[in-house]
């Protein structure tokens, strides 16, 4: 966000644009609207402006009518423009009028964003090449296979490179939004803007406390698949980059490949991922660090502060505190 300029004067007024269109997520439209609208509250001003490609009115996800949209071609000298995401952007082809519509929005734009899906319009339209980026969990290994020149943070809730910020899924769209409130009014604002939502201005940890590798996309190869299954069914074993090649008859360079090209990471990685997972969910059932560490195959308490520091952000302790129900 260093094209235009940061910390504006209260009642200086932004510019912004959100690109809707049928089938469009709900929540990724309402939740950066209900911030940046909330936010006049405390002196900072967003003209927010809701365009499709082809104006009038838009179907969400919900079957809500969003009415009265203006034609992405209709607005100019804008500070920020949003791509929404919707369910369908990742399954197949991202439709010519709406890359049409995002292209010459996003021209227009000083900055750019994405909720959710939204990245993938993004990636599409050759904005995300060189950059990094975030998606909904379960989409990541999706989007870097299909778009390898994008640089997918898969735990990221949000990531600005730039004058291109995006956003993990749904929700994480507030998140940004709330980014966005603090780089122009400071963190004082964004703040009082959260507290007002009853939200996390930083929310603790990143999207491992919400999805995990078992809950991604199954990969294409019959033996890759079978060796997944087997990780998950015995996390506590050798799972090694060699002793996982063995298991699936092939060799080490060959597994890596084929994980890097279907799964979107590394073997090691995602076997890490796996007991991540384990351990989050025994500790959540009220295991102790050391039991979570040991019956997970993370094998030590060290061992298992240092994959939640690096992966979740939060110690185990405190991740089992925020999240465990108390019912």
């Amino acid at each position: 966000m260093d094209s235009y300029p940061t910390h504006l004067d209260k009642g200086t007024s932004r510019r912004v644009a959100v690109l809707v269109f049928d089938g469009v997520t709900m929540l990724d439209v309402s939740g950066p609207a209900e911030v940046l609208s909330k936010a006049a509250t405390f002196g900072a001003h967003y003209e927010l402006t809701p365009v499709s490609p082809a104006g009038g009115e838009v179907r969400t996800s919900t079957g809500m009518v969003l009415a009265g949209t203006r034609r992405f071609d209709e607005l100019h000298d804008l500070d920020l423009a949003i791509v929404a995401g919707s369910d369908d952007l990742p399954v197949g082809p991202i439709d010519e009028e709406l890359s049409a519509a995002a292209r010459g929005l996003c021209s227009r734009a000083r900055v750019v964003a994405s909720v959710c899906t939204g990245a993938f319009v993004l990636a599409a339209i050759g904005l995300l090449d060189g950059k990094r980026a975030a998606t909904h969990w379960r989409h990541t290994a999706t989007l870097a296979r299909r778009h390898p020149r994008v640089d997918v943070h898969p735990d990221a809730i949000y990531v600005r490179d730039g004058d291109v910020l995006t956003s993990a899924g749904v929700s994480a769209g507030i998140d940004l939004a709330l980014a966005v409130v603090e780089h122009d009014h400071g963190a004082e604002t964004a703040r009082q803007v959260a507290r007002e939502l009853v939200v996390f201005l930083q929310r603790p940890g990143g999207q491992s406390q919400f999805g995990a590798a078992t809950q991604g996309p199954a990969p294409r190869s019959a033996p890759l698949r079978a060796l997944q299954a087997a990780i998950v069914a015995e996390p506590t074993a050798n799972h090694s980059l060699s002793s996982m090649a063995a298991l699936a008859a092939m060799s080490p360079r060959q597994l890596s490949r084929l994980f890097h090209e279907q799964v979107g990471t590394t073997p090691v990685r995602w076997v890490e991922s796996v007991r991540l997972e384990t351990a989050q969910r025994l500790l959540l059932d009220g295991y102790s660090v050391t039991a979570a560490a040991e019956k997970s195959g993370l094998g030590s308490d060290e061992t298992l502060r240092r994959v939640f520091s690096r992966r979740v952000g939060v110690a185990p302790s405190d991740y089992r505190q925020r999240f465990a129900t108390t019912s």
